[in-house]
């Protein structure tokens, strides 16, 4: 099968999975406890029955469950993802406007967990029983047991009252003048405790795999082939092993995906990062379903784009699937 049949073939499946998610999303905020016409009318100030059934009426709450279903999902399929009750603005915009911290978020500490951990990895694998491999099992065993609020409490404690080195929350510092290498700095300044938080648990899990994955690969055959040839051990472990080490690394870095934009919620909230995540707890807080199925809906999009872009460069990078 080409790469391009193989993408195709993807994106449709892709697409059935994000269906599936809307339906399943829609059902189960439609049958949770609670009136959703109550909530709005609580934000109002209180409400009699007449105000309240005009807002059933208004928002189309008093149709049947499959109309409102079939309406949501038509919306979806024209990105209109709704109004929200509690802002008063279009899902759709106010997603755009906190989707691009939360990428940042997320792509940056899944990059720095993946480059750190493999480096790590690869350097243990150099010497098994070494003093390297026994710091990677301890950092691993520490990142697997810290959770991500409590390790974001402790840098805040640590940079930001102790030894006040980084700010305590936002993205940005709007006191801040300059170009834009000067704004560049002040978010990078703002990013580092969130990143390092969020990558801290990825980082163990990444260092473990491409340290077992590297053990793997130096005791295969061609592996032993380029060593007898004289071909120094840099080349032997970037150039050969590395590349056939780092399948395995791939696959769950796609599979982790979904579970990084879950932790970024947490991280979020615990640094007031302007993201998704903040805006997912006040919409939950305030029971704005629709703000609610619209971040489920652009968090499961990101996923399954994710996944697809695993699945092609796996197909890239491994020959084996390459040649399948």
């Amino acid at each position: 099968m080409s790469l391009t049949q193989t993408i195709a073939k993807r994106i449709g499946y892709g697409l059935l999975l994000l269906i599936g998610v809307l339906i399943l999303n829609f059902t189960l905020i439609s049958i949770a406890p609670g009136d959703i016409a109550d909530s709005i009318a609580g934000d109002m100030g209180g409400a009699d029955a007449t105000v309240i059934e005009e807002i059933r009426e208004r928002y189309g709450l008093n149709e049947p469950f499959y109309v409102q279903l079939w309406r949501y999902v038509s919306g979806v399929a024209r990105f209109d993802l709704g109004f929200s009750y509690f802002y008063n603005t279009p899902v759709t915009t106010l997603i755009l406007e906190k989707l691009p911290a939360t990428l940042l978020l997320v792509f940056s500490s899944q990059i720095l967990a993946i480059v750190l951990g493999t480096l790590l990895g690869v350097l243990a694998a150099k010497k098994p029983n070494g003093v390297v491999s026994l710091l990677v099992t301890f950092l691993s065993l520490f990142g697997f047991a810290a959770p991500v609020f409590w390790s974001g409490i402790l840098l805040i404690i640590l940079f930001v009252s102790i030894f006040p080195l980084f700010p305590v929350g936002g993205m940005t510092d709007v006191t801040v003048e300059g170009g834009y290498f000067v704004q560049l700095l002040d978010l990078l300044h703002h990013l580092f405790l969130p990143m390092i938080t969020l990558a801290s648990i990825y980082l163990a899990l990444y260092s473990r795999l491409a340290r077992a994955s590297m053990l793997e690969v130096l005791g295969a055959d061609y592996i032993r082939t380029a060593r007898a040839k004289g071909l120094p051990q840099r080349m032997v472990l970037y150039k050969h092993a590395l590349k056939n080490a780092l399948g395995p690394l791939v696959t769950v870095a796609g599979l982790q995906f979904s579970a990084v934009m879950s932790g970024a919620v947490v991280v979020e909230t615990v640094f007031s990062w302007p993201g998704l995540g903040t805006l997912a707890l006040q919409s939950i807080l305030a029971r704005d379903t629709p703000t609610i199925m619209g971040i489920l809906f652009f968090s499961s999009l990101v996923v399954i784009v994710v996944n697809i872009l695993t699945d092609i460069t796996l197909r890239l990078i491994d020959p084996r699937i390459k040649a399948g």
